[in-house]
């Protein structure tokens, strides 16, 4: 017999069977700290082994979303690869502080809540997770029918990690002629997506085409998900290599870099450095988009941005050559012009 919960909307059965599938998913996130499982009213993660490794030990926080590529993915009925931009978008954010990743916590609010497709999301975020060197260690779903419709979902996550405060990454660390190296993004990551949507709209644009110069269709690479850069630069932080570090989100070089830039200088960024991936030239010539605009909304395919003094940038390239990691040198750290961050044209 149907319960008048059900009948309103909400199955607590549906709930119990997704939180059981999902378990041993999440579990092999977890490192020797995690404490406990699923289940508990808080998760639990310890803190003593991390600790005693610092001198002056510093939490970093950071939580965001994804924004509406969500109703690409929900509209293409593709969910695979949404969670790892949700890891991604937090992630990135704590490491260019600095900090060695630690946990991750989730939020699903749904429309309806399925069970396979809740598995599909959190095998994604999972694997964000391991990617990002995070252990997965709680969440939340709830299903709310009136506030989302039937096929509705949204994410937000909660990304926790760790530094040591003498050798946090930040502006007091940059000085004129720092040199700025770009690490390439996978495509357009997880922001802009309004102005994508509107330019498939007004362009009528066909999301199972394939454009020139795209190697797949329109659709899988605007779902292509946001790259983690946690294995990669991770090393160089343990190194003592970089002064600064700037996560390339809504804003663009400019916003984002401008960030990490003291008040007596300036960013100075040659564009010509590097190849715009041909995803931003098909948006920008179907939109009618300006340059101006495309480098404000967009990463234009540099995804994090290292800002390293000379003496530090033969060490830090090889490691990436090594690692076979994708870079440009972009630009270098200059005295203050009339911006903190300037294009070289």
């Amino acid at each position: 017999m149907t319960s008048q919960y059900e009948q309103a909307g909400v199955n607590i059965h549906a709930g119990e069977e997704a939180v059981r599938d999902i378990k041993t998913i999440v579990s092999q996130t977890h490192d020797a700290n995690v404490l406990g499982g699923l289940g508990g009213f808080g998760a639990e993660y310890e803190l003593t082994s991390e600790v005693s490794q610092l001198k002056q030990p510093v939490l970093i926080s950071g939580t965001d979303g994804v924004g509406t590529k969500l109703l690409l993915a929900i509209e293409a009925n593709k969910h695979a690869t949404i969670g790892i931009d949700l890891v991604a978008m937090c992630a990135n954010d704590v490491l260019a502080q600095g900090a060695k990743p630690l946990f991750f916590l989730d939020y699903i609010g749904l429309g309806e809540l399925e069970p396979d497709k809740v598995m599909t999301i959190v095998k994604g975020i999972a694997e964000g997770c391991q990617q990002a060197g995070l252990s997965l260690i709680g969440g939340e779903m709830a299903e709310m029918p009136g506030i989302y419709r039937s096929a509705d979902y949204d994410l937000s996550g909660f990304a926790v990690g760790i530094a040591d405060k003498t050798r946090l990454l930040g502006s007091m660390n940059v000085q004129e002629g720092d040199l700025l190296i770009g690490l390439d993004s996978s495509g357009v990551h997880s922001n802009g997506y309004s102005l994508v949507r509107k330019i498939i709209q007004d362009a009528d644009l066909n999301l199972n085409q394939v454009y020139s110069g795209l190697k797949h269709s329109l659709i899988d690479e605007l779902l292509t998900p946001t790259k983690l850069y946690y294995k990669q630069v991770y090393p160089l932080i343990q190194a003592g290599s970089l002064h600064a570090m700037a996560h390339i989100t809504g804003g663009g070089l400019a916003d984002n870099l401008g960030r990490m830039i003291p008040a007596t200088l300036t960013a100075l960024i040659d564009p010509n450095s590097w190849q715009v991936p041909a995803i931003f030239n098909v948006l920008q010539t179907a939109g009618e988009v300006t340059t101006a605009e495309m480098r404000q909304v967009f990463n234009m395919g540099i995804g994090m941005v290292l800002v390293v003094s000379p003496a530090k940038v033969d060490e830090v390239t090889v490691v990436l050559d090594n690692q076979k990691t994708a870079y440009q040198k972009i630009g270098k750290v200059v005295k203050r012009r009339e911006q903190p961050v300037q294009y070289q044209e």
